[in-house]
């Protein structure tokens, strides 16, 4: 998660940069000795993955990615050099977008049908953490010695916590502390919020000028929603069902007051700059890139609270089960080159997910100029010191954050 005429890092994302834009290296491994593909009818919990893989395919094969989190905003040009540098190994590559509520049900219709046509799924916590609760994810883990060597090791400190939510059922390739932050129209707000009271009144004395995606499809949206445990002092911020009685108490009584529940970050960016809202819930990179784009007015500001802790985001790269050998290898191959600090300095981007970088010693001086001159421009100094002074916790595990998620549509989405 591209306007006319506004200069960009990389080509744009067909999901994140249209709609914003409507408004504004593997080392060697042993030979293959088992197959995988999914029989015809079989669910994916029986697809077994190969035992090992040798280092190329055996001819080039298409790759078929799906991106159901606006990912290739960052890893398009990636995915390109990929293809430019290794003909041997990719014939074509194809991108589509969606969204993450959509994911698991194509994935596991394919899967059923004995007809995967996706290769490699570019997903947020969103969309991976559903396909882990189905049983729709290839264990990665016995691959990582021949193509993602020191993968963990290789991560800076807050990543490689954040990359052990994927349970090895994905691999992570780009970080950010995420939120939750306060977007806002200082024309209309002088004085932003910094507490959850101070929203709360400001939400009663503006009724319908504070927006929040919904947290099912919304990075702003659930940092926003797993952010408040930590902001209300709740019992167990890890555990939605029993210890958020103060988030969702306080939920409650902030929707009598907030705007409706967009399904898209974007729509809530879109209302920022018409002056439907005057408030939002955001994140650094959806602070920086839509006013980096164009697509919100660079007079915008954010807000943090005074006793944030950051929940950190991240977007990964997935293989579903049933691809078969030569497109499982070709996947891990392109992962592995995503990860490189050459590549991963692409992810700076224009700060869609600043910082961005999910291995170590990746610096923005690495990065293209554009992405310096982006985030020079429309960046935060404060960002770098609010990041290192403020305590950064995992989102939610994927079952845990399945159920916020349910929570919040029963509790709060569907009363609006």
């Amino acid at each position: 998660m591209s306007p006319n005429g506004t200069p960009q890092t990389s080509p744009a994302s067909p999901t994140r940069r249209r709609v914003l834009g409507t408004l504004a290296a593997a080392t060697a491994a042993a030979p293959v000795f088992a197959a995988c593909g999914a029989p015809g009818g079989d669910s994916p919990s029986k697809t077994a993955a190969p035992s090992a893989l040798a280092t190329a395919p055996s001819k080039p094969v298409t790759l078929n990615i799906l991106d159901v989190a606006g990912n290739l905003a960052l890893t398009q040009p990636i995915i390109d050099a990929f293809k430019a540098q290794h003909p041997e190994i990719v014939s074509k590559v194809t991108t589509s977008t969606g969204t993450a509520p959509e994911l698991a049900p194509k994935v596991q219709a394919q899967q059923q049908a004995g007809n995967v046509q996706i290769q490699l799924v570019l997903s947020g916590t969103d969309g991976l953490s559903a396909g882990i609760q189905k049983g729709l994810w290839y264990d990665l883990k016995q691959y990582y010695t021949g193509f993602l060597p020191g993968l963990m090791a290789n991560y800076q400190p807050a990543a490689a916590s954040m990359a052990a939510l994927a349970q090895d059922q994905a691999v992570e390739l780009v970080w950010y502390p995420s939120g939750p932050l306060l977007e806002y129209d200082p024309a209309k707000v002088p004085s932003p919020p910094t507490t959850t009271d101070a929203l709360l009144d400001w939400a009663k004395a503006n009724p319908g000028k504070f927006q929040y995606a919904q947290p099912r499809n919304s990075g702003p949206g659930r940092t926003f929603l797993m952010g408040l445990p930590y902001l209300l002092g709740d019992s167990d911020p890890g555990d939605p069902v029993n210890g958020w009685s103060k988030t969702w108490a306080y939920l409650t009584e902030l929707n009598k007051h907030a705007a409706n529940y967009p399904t898209k970050t974007s729509a809530t960016m879109t209302n920022l700059a018409q002056g439907t809202v005057h408030v939002l819930a955001s994140t650094t990179g959806w602070y920086i890139n839509p006013r980096a784009l164009g697509t919100v007015p660079k007079s915008m500001k954010v807000a943090k609270f005074d006793n944030l802790t950051w929940v950190s985001d991240a977007q990964f790269g997935i293989i579903p089960k049933g691809v078969s050998n030569d497109q499982l290898i070709a996947a891990l191959r392109l992962i592995a080159f995503m990860l490189t600090p050459e590549q991963q300095a692409v992810t700076y981007d224009q700060g869609y997910f600043y910082p961005g970088p999910a291995v170590k010693g990746v610096s923005l001086s690495q990065a293209p100029a554009s992405s310096r001159q982006a985030i020079a421009s429309y960046g935060d100094p404060q960002f770098d010191g609010w990041i290192a002074g403020s305590p950064i916790k995992n989102s939610l595990p994927a079952t845990a954050q399945v159920t916020a998620f349910d929570l919040w549509d029963k509790k709060i989405g569907a009363t609006k």
